[in-house]
């Protein structure tokens, strides 16, 4: 089956759809950043501290950090299956795209463990 196969057992629509709702989050929240450091053109290391140790902006910040390894896995998926193909790379390309989607999925485990324990710490 085509989609098992493409998807990993899920619709191209699920990954369209979490690309989407992701970027959104991203966008959300480089905008608040953006306003926080145009209304506070200089800013101190106290004023970063209190924005960031606020209970809503950590849950806004673990959002962002999720939203983060969710887009970069669909995007990095999708190209891992759109270029490291049997057909360009030979009989390696499949085992090369498994060892590459391994690798960057432990480096996203490790960075949203890291900010976690960064944000919550």
């Amino acid at each position: 089956m085509v989609t098992a196969v493409t998807s990993m057992g899920r619709s191209g629509l699920y990954d369209w759809l979490m690309q989407r709702v992701t970027a959104v989050v991203l966008l959300a929240y480089t905008l608040c950043l953006g306003a926080f450091f145009v209304f506070n053109s200089d800013v101190t290391y106290l004023q970063w501290q209190e924005l960031m140790s606020r209970t809503p902006m950590k849950i806004f910040s673990l959002l962002a950090l999720i939203s983060l390894g969710i887009h970069a896995w669909v995007g990095l998926w999708s190209v891992f299956t759109d270029y490291l193909t049997e057909r360009l790379m030979g009989t390696k390309g499949n085992v090369m795209r498994l060892i590459l989607q391994v690798l960057c999925g432990l480096v996203m485990f490790v960075y949203l463990i890291w900010g976690i324990q960064i944000l919550w710490g």
